[in-house]
């Protein structure tokens, strides 16, 4: 025979209460709940429709029973979620590039293509930051359950200064310049050569990337300087223009790794006269490492790039500093 809801209800309770709470809360519920009953029938309701909505108002038993128990119904609550928060901020970021690093340069000496360093590297880089992010909130939830105390109380002299108003005519300036100077350098080495044995021009970049590859990277450093202008003109960075600046960012990294992968972005012409003749010579190991040294960079580069456009324009209100 289905024993009374109320019974029940009351039994699902106390079951993961302490042994100590269990028949105070009992008697405390069984009273309360008889009273409630008592109260809707008085005004008209049926006695098992009575029953029903006091159970119902008092919600899920767990819920109740970690009430009684003073137990979180949370994974970290917000004694320790802001410790948290940043913790995890700092770790997935740093543990994540420093084994993506280690991963590409073992696979660079071990003489894998760059395609294989990228991948062996990007597998690395998200199985440590699922790790990370799984690891450091364990942590937390033990200390949540355990209720230890870290001892960080928030102290005023914790605050940060203000920051100063950015984005301005110098910032701009500055950007503008760089990427001016980027082009100028990539017409210089091809017109002119900042490698002149003799009356020679010997470029350093592989002359076979002129016209259309060149022109290719002059067009993104163009489109860069027109939305550095459009970031400074609307004051702060937008949703639209970081997703612009993700695409010019992409397709940069994706030329300059795609020739560097192939062996075709520096001359090698300019590498045997500018390094044979003063005594350098780079065997397999150290190309490699040199390759896999560039590879990272040009990829951290471009991922600090996308990363740092997409904060400010989710930011909403943040300076528009590049």
């Amino acid at each position: 025979m289905t024993a009374p809801l109320t019974t029940r209800y009351i039994e699902a309770t106390v079951k993961s209460l302490p042994a100590h709470l269990q028949q105070d809360v009992r008697d405390e519920l069984s009273g309360s709940i008889a009273d409630a009953i008592e109260s809707h029938i008085e005004q008209g309701a049926e006695p098992a429709d009575a029953e029903k909505a006091v159970l119902l108002g008092l919600g899920d038993p767990s819920a109740l029973a970690a009430g009684y128990a003073d137990r979180p119904l949370h994974l970290i609550g917000p004694k320790y979620y802001l410790t948290w928060q940043r913790l995890l901020k700092i770790l997935i970021f740093v543990i994540p590039l420093c084994a993506a690093g280690g991963t590409a340069i073992a696979k660079g000496l071990a003489g894998s293509s760059t395609i294989d360093v990228l991948l062996g590297a990007a597998g690395i880089a998200l199985t440590t930051a699922v790790h990370v992010a799984f690891w450091v909130t364990v942590v937390f939830v033990i200390l949540e359950r355990t209720g230890a105390d870290l001892g960080l109380a928030w102290d005023p002299e914790q605050l940060p200064d203000p920051e100063a108003p950015s984005g301005g005519r110098v910032e701009l300036g500055f950007e503008l310049g760089f990427l001016a100077l980027g082009a100028g350098a990539l017409l210089w080495d091809r017109f002119i050569g900042f490698f002149r044995p003799g009356n020679e021009t010997v470029s350093i970049l592989n002359p076979g990337l002129w016209p259309w590859v060149i022109s290719a990277l002059l067009v993104i450093l163009a489109v860069q300087a027109a939305l550095a202008i459009a970031v400074h003109v609307k004051g702060r960075w937008t949703l639209s223009l970081a997703v612009i600046n993700t695409v010019i960012a992409l397709a940069f990294a994706a030329i300059v790794l795609t020739l560097i992968s192939r062996g075709e972005l520096i001359n090698p012409e300019f590498v045997d006269r500018a390094l044979t003749p003063n005594n350098v010579n780079i065997d397999a190991d150290g190309s490699s490492v040199l390759t896999t040294l560039l590879t990272l960079g040009i990829a951290a580069a471009t991922a600090w790039e996308i990363f740092d456009s997409w904060r400010k324009a989710l930011g909403h209100n943040s300076p528009n500093r590049r």
